[in-house]
């Protein structure tokens, strides 16, 4: 019988290098790991986190729309897959590049030494501003120092929007919340204090002295072409420096029905740069505050209050600088704006095929989802396809 459950290992090993994966992430031996915990749930790649996949708790809707994208990101590695990568360049125009999972996650995800703390504060932010720091969706970590935080969108294709279109016009509407603009904010001024280039931000956002009162819309809008100014001028002095911020893995649907597409999932990275156009090119009238030009505003005003001060109260400007547009989100951009920015073979024909899910979400962790209408509701009530 030793004979045989040898061999039964082997031929395990040969079927399922996801195991081998988690194994060498851990430091374990295969046949260690295929003891102890090869049958829990659990997700690819992510044996090292702050989330116990064994219980039912780490499957709620918020936090798989975390987990899930990071574990498809180390499974694509896994694959020799790279993500899409959107980055700005001297036009101002975002361009297509592919990062590696490794620099997207600051250090190859086959690693025992990372680590993924979903919903954490990236600690090295903390100095930089007044009051509490909010949390972002996935810090990476090696041991106790901070490598990458960032914001993470799992969004559907098509969306309502491009539904209708043929299938080379669908795209997906991403929604922006306003910790993302701060952490944005934050993300450049790091860039400024570890290229020397601090006294040169303060030069560029010097315009803000001239704005007596930046909660008044008038004023605001009578500046306005100048704060686009000031962006894009960041934006071009740090080209060299820009990094990812945005973690976007799309999911396919067959039209507008709750049916996964074969080609199902595919992944796509914005830089902080590209994610400024965003926001910068879907404005529209300069006749009000709309909320891309609130976060332009929010964006300069941390800036400038950070050159000023050499730190800056994130709470206090989203609070007061509300322009009478509500505070719910800072803004949302649908798929018909989002298409032209990413539009490419990945986005028409996604590399993960549907069946490959039942890679990714291991150990039967597929019954622990709490179903709502989203996509984890969608592998919920199609699992008996996707899982035998």
């Amino acid at each position: 019988m030793g004979l045989g459950w040898a061999a039964f290992r082997l031929r395990a090993f040969e079927r399922s290098p996801r195991l081998c994966y988690n194994a060498a992430q851990r430091g374990l031996s295969f046949s260690a790991l295929l003891d102890a915990k090869s049958m829990q749930p659990s997700l690819f790649g992510l044996a090292n986190s702050n989330k116990d996949f064994a219980q039912k708790l780490s499957w709620g809707k918020n936090t798989f729309n975390n987990t899930f994208p990071t574990a498809l990101a180390c499974y694509m590695d896994h694959l020799g897959f790279e993500p899409v990568y959107l980055t700005l360049d001297e036009n101002l125009q975002i361009v297509h590049s592919k990062i590696s999972v490794a620099e997207t996650f600051g250090l190859s995800p086959k690693s025992p030494e990372i680590f993924f703390a979903f919903e954490a504060d990236f600690v090295p932010y903390r100095k930089l501003i007044v009051g509490k720091l909010p949390r972002i969706d996935l810090v990476t970590q090696q041991r106790d120092t901070c490598l990458r935080g960032l914001e993470i969108k799992l969004t559907a294709l098509p969306d309502n929007s491009t539904c209708e279109l043929k299938e080379e016009h669908y795209g997906c509407e991403i929604v922006i919340r306003q910790d993302t603009i701060i952490y944005l904010a934050l993300s450049l001024i790091l860039n400024c204090l570890e290229t020397g280039q601090l006294d040169r931000l303060k030069e560029i956002v010097s315009v803000g002295e001239q704005i007596k009162d930046w909660t008044n819309t008038e004023e605001i809008l009578e500046r306005f072409s100048e704060l686009v100014m000031v962006v894009n001028q960041i934006a071009l002095d740090q080209l060299p420096y820009q990094k990812p911020i945005i973690l976007q893995p799309i999911w396919k649907t067959l039209g507008k029905t709750p049916q996964l597409h074969n080609d199902a999932l595919d992944f796509f990275v914005w830089s902080n740069l590209a994610f400024t156009r965003l926001f910068l090119d879907s404005m529209r009238s300069l006749e009000s505050i709309s909320r891309q030009m609130r976060s332009t505003a929010w964006l300069v005003k941390m800036l400038y209050d950070f050159a000023a001060q050499s730190r800056f109260n994130p709470k206090k400007i989203t609070d007061l600088m509300t322009y009478k547009v509500n505070n719910d989100k800072a803004f949302a951009i649908n798929g018909k704006l989002t298409n032209p920015y990413m539009k490419c073979p990945e986005l028409s024909k996604p590399r993960i095929k549907k069946e490959e899910i039942k890679e990714i979400i291991l150990g039967g962790g597929q019954r622990l989802l709490s179903p709502e209408r989203r996509f984890d509701a969608l592998i919920f009530y199609t699992q008996a396809e996707l899982f035998n």
